[in-house]
């Protein structure tokens, strides 16, 4: 009875009243900017003449045209985007309604109207390549960038000095596509060429040939939507969807054959010519009865896309670039990204080069997983007289000194799930081989950005209890 009085109560003490109008809201305009705010502190960290300066010398071979967006403006929206973990769109949108982040982008008063149009963040990304991010994140991150020229240094020298722990480790960054089947695959060829089938036919004036689409949707239906799907209605569902797309690739060359001139457009072209690779692969592993094959496509849109086996759970495969990644005093830097797998145990010397690059000395400690310490590895940093910090080659035996103790190599797998989780590296959403470079690079940056800002609230903070120290012990 209680429950029920105290509930019409809270109902009657609301009173229905209209929503203020625009007039009547009061904004916070005629206050001045919160000095704590994030995006004003980010601000301070990044020195931006250098930044544009870069930024500026990649586009002196670049056309001329309409004027450019200023380039603080789009080195400074990509960072937002990567540092929210939000859409093209949505970026533009939270610039639009966010002073503080228009104070980021270097805007002298804030303004109502969109910076500029999403789309152009694809420009963005092609005019900034995997190269030019990864030297705005040396810049970043207090490095002195490489020229171009291949360095060389000499590690053997007498007057080289060890300093510093060297992390390395690799991971995936996955791609946004479908996961792929040979069979949705091979529907989804099927499909492409049937609509070129009819631009063409079309274009030329001719009747429709007989490519029994319908017959090969309800086939591919029969097999996708069954609940148990055995190998051998598979494999038969594969050779049939093989048959139809080897006749509607016929089809297509022969009309190709009374053109004097290609007559796809750009996009058109590149798929026809991405569908034949298709089926020759999986006619290869069809017929020889495997799954494996050389620069195997994944998917249509993304031809660049590669699997690569990592054996890990959840997922065994997955589908992206690989990156081999360096982590010293928190900074990460991209060493080697690539479409196809490659052993890491190979890029131990590039990392140690890349290092003395950076910071004029050796390393102390280099801190790898197993795949790395493989024993020329281990012969070369013993050379140098680097520690290796990882497990022992042999049988397990006594502990040793330079065992890695667990938790050591914690950093840099933090490092990996923070740019996955936080900044987008868990999932790249663009589609073009280049621009899906740049999205990765911009995340390391985001991420030494992010170690940047912390570690500079750190040293304020360090600074000022050393401080109230001091004055109390006099």
């Amino acid at each position: 009875m209680a429950k029920a009085h105290k509930t019409r109560a809270s109902k009657l003490a609301y009173l229905s009243q209209k929503q203020l109008p625009l007039e009547g809201f009061e904004t916070p305009f005629s206050q001045k900017l919160n000095p704590d705010n994030r995006w004003v502190k980010m601000n301070r960290l990044i020195d931006w003449d250098k930044l544009v300066c870069s930024y500026n010398s990649k586009l002196k071979n670049q056309q001329t045209g309409a004027s450019s967006i200023n380039p603080r403006v789009v080195i400074g929206s990509l960072i937002i985007k990567h540092h929210c973990k939000l859409s093209d769109a949505e970026t533009v949108l939270q610039i639009q309604e966010n002073m503080y982040m228009q104070y980021f982008l270097g805007f002298s008063s804030y303004s109502n109207e969109p910076p500029f149009d999403s789309s152009l963040f694809v420009e963005f990304r092609k005019r900034l390549s995997l190269n030019d991010v990864l030297e705005l994140t040396e810049r970043l991150t207090g490095v002195e960038p490489s020229t171009g020229e291949d360095f060389t240094p000499d590690l053997d020298s007498a007057t080289m000095k060890h300093q510093g722990d060297l992390l390395i480790d690799a991971t995936v960054c996955p791609q946004y596509i479908a996961y792929p089947t040979d069979l949705d695959l091979l529907n989804t060829s099927r499909e492409k060429t049937e609509a070129l089938i009819d631009f063409l036919r079309q274009d030329l004036n001719l009747p429709a040939p007989r490519i029994y689409r319908a017959n090969a949707r309800k086939q591919y239906l029969r097999v996708a939507q069954s609940k148990r799907k055995t190998k051998q209605k598979i494999r038969t569902a594969i050779r049939q969807q093989l048959q139809y797309l080897r006749r509607n690739i016929k089809y297509i060359h022969e009309y190709l054959d009374q053109y004097s001139t290609i007559p796809f457009k750009r996009k058109d072209y590149k798929d026809f010519l991405v569908l034949q690779t298709v089926y020759d692969q999986q006619s290869l592993m069809y017929y020889n009865k495997t799954h494996t094959v050389e620069d195997r496509i994944v998917s249509i849109s993304q031809p660049h896309v590669r699997p690569i086996v990592r054996g890990k759970k959840p997922r065994d495969t997955e589908f992206g670039a690989k990156i081999n990644v360096s982590l010293v005093n928190g900074f990460a830097y991209i060493e080697r990204l690539s479409w196809d797998a490659f052993n890491e145990g190979t890029e131990m010397l590039s990392c140690i080069i890349n290092y003395v690059r950076r910071f004029k000395v050796l390393p102390k400690r280099v801190l790898a997983d197993k795949i790395y310490c493989n024993r020329a590895n281990r012969q070369m940093l013993k050379k140098y007289e680097i520690e290796l910090r990882a497990k022992p080659l042999g049988r397990p035996g006594k502990a040793m000194s330079n065992h890695v103790s667990p938790g050591e190599r914690n950093p840099i797998e933090g490092k990996f799930g923070e740019a996955k989780t936080r900044y987008g590296l868990g999932l790249i959403h663009a589609k073009l081989q280049s621009t899906s470079q740049t999205w990765i690079a911009l995340t390391i940056l985001v991420l030494n950005l992010a170690n940047l800002s912390r570690r500079v609230l750190l040293y304020l903070y360090l600074y000022f209890i050393k401080k109230d120290n001091y004055h109390w012990a006099c």
